[in-house]
């Protein structure tokens, strides 16, 4: 199994089929597409790259990301994606764990640091003369064979940090991204060829392997011309080429309504520029899903899943957001949803031990869609996946009819602006700063952001804390989007009898 024959069938059955978009421009039909594929992939084999290597994606979205990861796995490679807003050092870790071979880029993203990336074999900008080099076709077309991979090879590894720090690479195979292309049709959204699907949010998360299922139907894809996220620009573009489906974070679907509100747009209006917008990785305020439906109609489904189980958990579908006669509706409306079709899920208790409908425990995963393990960490797969069962470390509850919600993460992760952050890896950099004894980094809630991080900064003895030299230690080390937006000088920080600090009690402070 390659996920490369999904891009193979449909060139043979509809070469001259429009496929990728930069905005209403056609750059790719599905036989260009599949051609440039099969040349980047000589150029890999030829360069000694062998079935199994990993290639990089540092960049924001961009109308080759997908040319470069269908031909990465036509070679037999597996597809790094790196988030284009991480620090160039953070995205260096990942690259030497990964133990990477060549990396793709956007040069902009290291503009802020003017640092370069080390330690490959090449390192190419894809907007370069270097890149035009590789993406041109000779006069007679190639024809590579794709690479043969077990269902169960590696073929995406997505680095998700974790609350202990570095960050851990999550092996994504063949196998699940197949199980969660077909699992969309299943759970989330019939697609059609004339749809297209718009890349808003980063490629390099769940928007991109959401190409998968939209190439299996043979539907369009496309990239705005800004490369990321203004509601004005999507829907003009909506109109342009035809209702959009895109994954989107909240905090994207609550502007998307502000500007529908704003620009006094109709529902009918809005069917014009958007089909389906799916929304996950943060939580969604239910009077905010109320509002998005009154002002859009029903054009949006929620989905639950981790990097673990990529898009795949559970779904709250169209019908079940819309069923406002159900006398449930509105538990409904705060939950996350059904198990979607490819897998199982179960409430635990500590020891393991299913609870009763309605108690709160751990949500447990199993089925197709869940990870091989972790890259090169073989405690922390042991300790995710017990008996064939994946621990998410989020705590829920079941319903009689079998809906999810989720009432807490075990974990101290933060989401803000459907972004994961990780609490540890920012005190870790503060405790450097100078005159700082102790830091704790939580989230407080955001009615547009979901979350925003406030770091507690307890000061060593006769020391003045200087919130703005914290702030430009942040810039300097770790991602923007990361770094606190408050900092809350105390005397101490609360801990229990073991020297726990008690960040239940920081986050009730800030209410």
């Amino acid at each position: 199994m390659n996920l490369a024959h999904l891009l193979q069938r449909q060139a043979r059955m509809a070469p001259e089929r429009p496929a990728i978009f930069h905005g209403t421009h056609c750059v790719a039909t599905h036989a260009q597409w599949a051609q440039r594929c099969q040349h980047l992939a000589l150029h890999f084999q030829a360069a000694g790259l062998l079935p199994g290597d990993r290639v990089a994606l540092f960049m924001r979205n961009h109308v080759r990301y997908l040319e470069l990861v269908f031909a990465a796995w036509w070679a037999g490679l597996a597809v790094v994606p790196i988030n284009a807003k991480l620090h160039v050092r953070e995205a260096q870790w990942i690259l030497d764990n990964a133990q990477a071979r060549w990396a793709f880029v956007t040069a902009d993203i290291t503009h802020d640091t003017g640092e370069n990336l080390s330690g490959l074999e090449r390192v190419i900008d894809v907007d370069s003369a270097e890149a035009d080099t590789l993406w041109q076709l000779p006069e007679r077309a190639v024809d590579t064979p794709i690479s043969e991979r077990n269902a169960n090879d590696l073929a995406w590894l997505f680095y998700t940090s974790g609350t202990t720090g570095r960050p851990k690479g999550v092996m994504i195979t063949h196998r699940n991204l197949m199980t969660m292309g077909l699992g969309y049709f299943c759970d989330v959204d019939a697609v059609s060829p004339k749809d297209t699907i718009a890349y808003a949010a980063p490629m390099s998360h769940g928007a991109g392997i959401y190409a998968i299922p939209h190439l299996m139907a043979g539907a369009r894809h496309m990239v705005p011309p800004s490369g990321g996220f203004d509601p004005a620009e999507l829907f003009a573009l909506g109109q342009q080429v035809g209702p959009l489906s895109m994954f989107a974070a909240p905090t994207i679907v609550k502007r998307l309504v502000d500007h529908a509100e704003s620009a006094g747009l109709s529902e009918r209006t809005c069917s014009q520029s958007f089909k389906t917008v799916v929304y996950g990785g943060a939580p969604m305020y239910a009077a905010d899903m109320q509002r998005a439906l009154r002002v859009m109609g029903p054009r949006f489904v929620q989905i639950y899943g981790q990097g673990e189980s990529p898009m795949v958990g559970t779904a709250l579908s169209r019908h079940h957001l819309q069923d406002t006669e159900h006398p449930r509706h509105l538990d409904r409306l705060a939950s996350i949803g059904v198990a979607q079709t490819p897998v199982n899920i179960r409430v635990t208790d500590e020891q393991g031990r299913d609870l009763p409908l309605g108690e709160v425990g751990e949500v447990l995963l199993q089925g197709d869609s869940v990870m091989a393990g972790y890259w090169r960490n073989p405690e922390a797969t042991a300790k995710a996946i017990q008996n064939g069962w994946l621990f998410t470390g989020d705590m829920g509850c079941l319903d009689a009819d079998g809906f999810l919600t989720l009432k807490d993460r075990s974990k101290d992760m933060i989401i803000s602006g459907g972004s994961n952050i990780y609490p540890r890896e920012i005190e870790e950099v503060l405790l450097h700063a100078p005159g700082v004894s102790e830091v704790a980094v939580v989230g407080t809630p955001d009615a547009e952001w979901g979350e925003l991080v406030v770091a507690f900064v307890v000061p060593q003895a006769e020391h003045t804390i200087d919130t703005a030299a914290l702030d430009a230690l942040c810039l300097q080390e770790i991602a923007r989007f990361k770094r606190p937006k408050r900092y809350v000088v105390v005397d101490s920080l609360p801990k229990n009898n073991y020297g726990k600090v008690l960040k239940t009690e920081l986050r009730q402070s800030l209410v």
